[in-house]
């Protein structure tokens, strides 16, 4: 790590200068914050846990045609990523009440939601990463109308497609949190999927019990967070290298 140019740090990732133009070396940590950063801690193994968990997402999501900045896993905490615009709104899918959306609307917590609802947000820790419109967006220049237009289709493909598959996995999505970049290849820009998908950014909730394997288990110290994230690599079948189970696919539950 210490050799390469650092990019960005954030508060889950530390990005580096890739091996080549136009890459990125992405490094998971095992920092964990919730509240805008207001709660830290440290969960034992994330990093490890949720690289192979969005390798395996990312690469499910490329094969059906969704766009992403992911190349391939390089070791056990990094993976190398296309380098992209960030463009600074986190699109919000829900599907199942949950988080915030219950303290905005008093609905109970669990409440299967009429339809997917998508909301998006400004990214930043010093606003609180406040909700906003289609209209601020636009109008402040953050993504133009065709990028929300390609935004929003592409969320609503990796919702239809992650509910499925993490369904047959015994698993809810609840909801989750996406960023998206502008990748610029010969004068061309489209808009690719960015960041992570794993239990940092996703409610996963199981289908039976409705117990919370994801980071509100360290939101709202429940305890077995480790656990919880090693229960969701379980169940895809991708704990990490020599790990029990270490299996090529997801684990079918009954």
């Amino acid at each position: 790590m210490t050799r390469r140019r650092r990019i960005y740090e954030g508060k889950a990732k530390v990005l580096f200068e890739g091996p080549e133009p136009g890459t990125l070396v992405q490094y998971f940590k095992d920092d964990a914050t919730a509240f805008n950063n207001q709660k830290r801690g440290t969960i034992t193994g994330k990093g490890v846990l949720n690289n192979r968990i969005s390798e395996y997402l990312m690469t499910r999501l490329g094969e059906i045609g969704v766009p992403t900045h992911f190349v391939r896993r390089l070791n056990m905490r990094e993976q190398l990523v296309r380098e992209v615009e960030i463009i600074p709104i986190e699109l919000v899918v829900r599907n199942v009440a949950a988080g915030s959306l219950t303290k905005r609307f008093g609905i109970p917590e669990g409440t299967p939601l009429p339809r997917s609802i998508v909301e998006y947000y400004y990214k930043s820790d010093e606003l609180g990463d406040p909700m906003v419109s289609e209209e601020h967006i636009t109008a402040f220049g953050w993504a133009s109308p065709q990028d929300l237009d390609d935004m929003m289709a592409l969320s609503l493909r990796i919702n239809d497609y992650l509910t499925g598959l993490f369904l047959g996995i015994g698993l809810r999505l609840v909801d989750f949190k996406l960023e998206f970049g502008r990748l610029w290849e010969n004068e061309e820009m489209r808009i690719v999927l960015a960041d992570e998908i794993s239990p940092d950014n996703c409610r996963l909730w199981d289908i039976k019990t409705n117990e919370k394997l994801d980071k509100d288990r360290f939101r709202q110290d429940l305890g077995q967070v480790e656990e919880a994230y090693q229960e969701v690599a379980r169940r895809l079948g991708i704990l990490p290298e020599g790990g029990p189970g270490d299996l090529k696919g997801p684990k079918v539950m009954q």
